[in-house]
């Protein structure tokens, strides 16, 4: 079967957890927040974030868990995923469940992300039609993670290295121009904040509705967690890479949100159309525009390189648990790469990006509208799985865990409680209804299937000793 190489370094966990937040939701969908929800967007932004903090404080504690009690029963212990503690701790069935979900979910971005590179290349060179860029760039994604995982670490911690670099310097140039430090422009004052409507213009609601459109903009700080498994000291990368998780969110998300909302008008909706290259575009800066648009397609390859790694991590994964196809479990090269794993979830997402340019309103709309909704799925999952890890944790050990939940148990279920609700919120917007509707759907179906399929592997012996042992 073979074993994945502890090849990534250091400096590519630390990167992959700052960069791995970093989309196009933060460039693109940031502007469409403020404008549904105003100045109080901040508020928004800074639950989400903390939701996402908690989720990957919850994720680091049962890692670091597995490696104390992996170590304590046979002496070493391998990082396993989300997936693997839900299926230990809730059951198999939710293991099967969040495993696939996950998967399915970054496949599709993949796909999605595919469709958007082409759509970039061909308005650079018209020459070039959609559907090869698409192809092209996700069949070289495909060749970098075949390659080794080192090479994955070291394409993404350049590309990640380019995203931060342009948010740190819109953050400098933004806070200077707030200041009234920044020449040529003339600071607005905390005003701004009210002299619109108000700081909530359009009441309390949007501001927890926003948070559905936040989190799937955000998701991905859990990529550092599975990344650390293959990095040359497990134990060290997890807890280095959560606790970068608290820094950068409220650095780049909500320092970013306040820095707009400071400077553009809420209601401004050709401004904040494209937010950083206008407000950098103020500050007088040059060719601001093109600079953003680079930015930005490089984000897009960059979500692409991490999705691709991710959803065959998983993949991986599911198949060692006997979730899916043997086949998929296999690593096929002598640098530790997961080829099948690869190539398998590399195929599917072929097909998504397809979706997108032969039904783009109906099979493709349908996909996207499930990923949101289904990631919230996943990270309630990972909150159940928390607690019950927990308890077993304090039962079985002594030994002090390296991350621990803060305000266990309390702060765990409040967190489920506020991601039920953001989740159940879907059904208020009209435009999430369907997203809504579609992911409980896909939930409800994946269980069932696991049960279909959990039926049909059982052989005849072992039915009767369950009927034995129920009697």
């Amino acid at each position: 079967m073979g074993a994945l190489q502890k090849s990534l370094k250091t400096r590519h966990i630390t990167m992959i957890s700052i960069g791995g937040v970093i989309g196009t939701g933060l460039f693109v969908g940031t502007g469409k927040n403020i404008l549904s929800t105003g100045p109080a967007a901040v508020v928004s932004y800074a639950i989400a974030c903390l939701l996402i903090v908690l989720i990957m404080q919850m994720v680091g504690e049962m890692a670091a868990g597995e490696i104390v009690l992996g170590e304590k029963a046979n002496g070493s212990a391998e990082l396993g995923s989300f997936a693997s503690y839900a299926g230990k701790y809730i059951g198999p069935w939710a293991g099967f469940t969040v495993g696939w979900l996950y998967w399915a979910s970054w496949v599709f971005i993949v796909g999605l992300e595919a469709a958007l590179i082409g759509g970039m290349l061909h308005n650079w060179f018209p020459f070039i039609p959609i559907w090869v860029g698409s192809i092209g760039i996700t069949l070289l994604m495909t060749i970098i993670n075949i390659y080794s995982v080192k090479s994955f670490g070291e394409f993404e911690y350049w590309l990640s290295f380019v995203k931060v670099s342009a948010i740190l310097v819109f953050l400098v140039v933004g806070l200077a121009m707030i200041l009234g430090i920044w020449p040529n422009y003339e600071a607005k004052g905390l005003g701004i904040l009210t002299e619109f409507g108000g700081f909530a213009p359009n009441g309390i609601v949007p501001i927890f509705t926003a948070i559905v459109f936040v989190i799937f903009s955000i998701c991905g700080a859990e990529v550092a967690a599975i990344a650390a498994a293959e990095s040359e000291n497990p134990a060290k990368n997890i807890v280095r890479a959560i606790r970068n998780v608290v820094f950068r969110l409220g650095l780049f998300f909500v320092g970013s949100v306040a820095i707009m909302v400071l400077i553009l008008p809420w209601n401004d909706t050709k401004m904040l159309a494209a937010p950083y290259a206008n407000i950098l575009t103020l500050a007088g800066l040059p060719i601001a525009a093109q600079i953003i648009q680079i930015v930005i397609f490089i984000s897009l390859i960059s979500v692409l390189n991490s999705a691709l790694y991710t959803s065959s991590r998983m993949l991986l994964e599911m198949s060692r648990q006997g979730d899916a196809p043997k086949v998929f479990s296999q690593i096929k090269n002598r640098r530790g790469a997961p080829v099948p794993a690869i190539i398998g979830s590399t195929v599917v997402a072929y097909i998504c990006a397809m979706l997108y340019f032969i039904s783009p309103e109906v099979i493709f709309y349908f996909l996207g509208n499930c990923v949101g909704g289904l990631m919230i799925a996943v990270y309630i999952f990972i909150a159940i799985s928390q607690i019950r890890f927990r308890r077993y944790y304090d039962k079985v050990s002594n030994e002090p865990l390296s991350i621990r939940m803060w305000l266990f148990p309390y702060l765990s279920y409040v967190t489920i409680g506020i991601l039920t609700v953001v989740y159940l919120c879907q059904a208020l917007i009209e435009s999430l209804r369907s997203q809504f509707y579609l992911s409980t759907l896909v939930l409800i179906l994946s269980v069932v299937l696991f049960m279909i399929m959990r039926k049909l592997s059982t052989r005849p012996e072992e039915k009767i000793e369950e009927k034995l042992a129920s009697e």
